[in-house]
């Protein structure tokens, strides 16, 4: 599913969606993340504001933007995601550094060095402003 389709849909779907879907940011406001289920499976996507790029060739069949997107599902690796909308949002609670969210089998940890999603095959991505690793 496109994430783009999502958000789509939780403009359209308005309140049912709630209690699926998390916003937050680190404490320096540069890395926002969210966590959703659409469909009866979970994601977790974060955006960076400014960062190096450490991932500089383009997702085979992107026409979007790419290299400051990166998702993991409930399953499977994480990815360099390629999208046209943004989850950044002022409005996103600040994860304080050590503190974890859940959602779906999918938990981020917000840390000094970063922001790391990962799911419960251990599989996902880490990034901060100056490196970014999908594993």
């Amino acid at each position: 599913m496109k994430l783009s389709a999502f958000f789509a849909l939780l403009v359209v779907g308005g309140p049912a969606f709630a209690d699926d879907y998390l916003g937050f940011q680190s404490p320096t406001g540069n890395i926002h993340c969210a966590m959703y289920i659409f469909d009866g499976s979970a994601e977790a996507r974060c955006d960076l504001r400014d960062y190096v790029p450490s991932y500089t060739k383009r997702p085979a069949g992107c026409d979007l933007d790419w290299g400051m997107a990166f998702a993991v599902g409930a399953s499977g690796k994480g990815v360099l995601a390629c999208v046209g909308d943004t989850v950044q949002d002022p409005g996103n609670a600040v994860l304080p550094y050590g503190e974890a969210v859940s959602l779906g089998g999918i938990s981020c940890v917000s840390a000094k060095t970063g922001m790391t999603c990962t799911n419960a095959d251990g599989h996902g991505f880490s990034v901060a402003k100056a490196k970014q690793k999908l594993f």
